[in-house]
């Protein structure tokens, strides 16, 4: 596909434009050559479901970049992609050159021609699909709740990620706390999430989930980039006074004012959306419609 991407920026007038290869004059052992570009493509594989995670290229040598381009599909949100957000870069995913290629296979091979609208309808059929409604927030601020009204909604299977760890090891998060400790258990939930993120025995059309994490998740930074890969984050809030902390041993020990002050603004910037949980029904209403739209 490099080809292809070569010639298409050579057409829009992108000049020079600098192909990186392993064992060539330019390569990823010399880089810094080329700490200028303005526009970084990935027409690799590195970063591509289920290996996803990584990335060829570390975007803080790159002062001068406006603009990222993967032509990886699945994850939506691959590690380069992800790194352009948090610097503040537009970025660009491969799927809907995924969709076009496939219209232009019809054209080629059967000679009828894909409308636009329809390659549109395409790019966004496969994004739902592929695509978690994950929810974050406090304990209980209702995330299993309204998961389960999500799943009811719009199809897709529902995951409560405390209730994947008790199936895991037999034992309930607070037990696992209780008994080895809130780091050994941070270490479990990581774990569980890539897991179930990263499954790979579910096909495409089956590969988005309605994912309720604990209220912890935010704890470790390596959780932000299984969230986000494939998911809509939804910060689902509710004042605390209306949060319980009965049997829940962090929220016991800590408080849950301390806890809220921990955690509040991790919340806020690993989500897409926040949404105050007024109503469980209705708050699936108003997710249902903005990753819908």
């Amino acid at each position: 596909v490099s080809g292809t991407v070569i010639n298409v920026l050579k057409d829009l007038g992108a000049d020079p434009v600098i192909n990186i290869s392993r064992t060539g004059e330019d390569n990823y052992d010399n880089l810094e050559r080329h700490s200028d570009a303005e526009i970084i493509v990935n027409a690799t594989p590195i970063g591509m479901f289920p290996k996803a995670g990584v990335s060829l290229v570390d975007l803080d040598m790159f002062p001068r970049c406006r603009g990222v381009f993967d032509l990886i599909y699945n994850p939506l949100k691959t590690k380069l992609m992800l790194d352009a957000e948090q610097r503040g870069i537009p970025d660009f995913g491969g799927l809907a050159m995924l969709v076009a290629q496939a219209a232009e296979a019809c054209r080629l091979f059967t000679g009828q021609t894909v409308s636009d609208q329809t390659v549109e309808a395409g790019i966004k059929q496969l994004h739902r699909s592929l695509e978690h409604i994950i929810l974050i927030g406090m304990p209980g601020c209702g995330k299993t709740t309204v998961g389960k009204l999500l799943a009811q909604k719009t199809g897709k299977a529902f995951v409560d990620l405390d209730e994947q760890i008790l199936r895991e090891t037999g034992r309930t998060p607070e037990a696992i706390i209780r008994a080895d400790g809130i780091d050994a258990f941070r270490d479990i939930e990581t774990e569980a999430l890539r897991k179930v993120v990263r499954d790979t025995t579910r096909t495409n059309t089956q590969a988005g989930l309605i994912l309720a994490t604990g209220g912890g998740i935010v704890e470790r930074d390596e959780n932000a980039l299984l969230l986000r890969e494939n998911g809509h984050v939804i910060y689902l809030r509710r004042p605390i006074e209306e949060l319980p902390a009965n049997n829940r041993p962090v929220t016991q020990s800590d408080g849950l004012a301390a806890i809220y002050e921990r955690r509040h603004e991790k919340y806020e910037t690993w989500s897409d959306v926040t949404i105050d949980n007024k109503t469980p029904g209705e708050t699936a209403d108003i997710i249902e419609q903005i990753v819908y739209i």
